[in-house]
C-alpha cells in the first residue's frame, strides 16, 4: 500500500493510463478482427477497406506506447500481404 501522498497519486495516475491503454489496445484488436473477417469473407475490396482504416489506428497505438513499433509494422505487413494475395 502507498505511504506517501506521491505513492498514491502515482497509483491514480497509473490506473489512469491502464485504462486509457487497455482502451486503445482494444480499439486496435477490433481493427485487426475487421480486416481479419473481410479477409475470411473472400471480399478483396472490404479487406482493403478495412486495412486502410487499420493503418492510422496501428500507428498510433506505437506512438502512444501502447504498441512496439517493430509489432505494428509486422502486423500491417502480414495484413497487407494477405490482402494483396486476396486480390490477385
Amino acid at each position: 500500500m502507498a505511504n506517501t501522498s506521491s505513492a498514491k497519486k502515482a497509483t491514480r495516475k497509473i490506473a489512469g493510463r491502464t485504462a486509457v491503454n487497455k482502451m486503445r489496445r482494444s480499439r486496435v484488436r477490433g481493427f485487426i478482427r475487421k480486416v481479419e473477417e473481410a479477409i475470411a469473407s473472400g471480399d478483396a475490396a472490404l479487406a482493403k477497406d478495412a486495412l486502410t482504416a487499420a493503418q492510422p489506428e496501428l500507428h498510433r497505438a506505437a506512438t502512444k506506447g501502447v504498441m512496439h513499433a517493430n509489432t505494428v509494422s509486422r502486423k500491417i505487413s502480414r495484413l497487407a500481404h494477405r490482402v494483396k494475395a486476396l486480390s490477385a
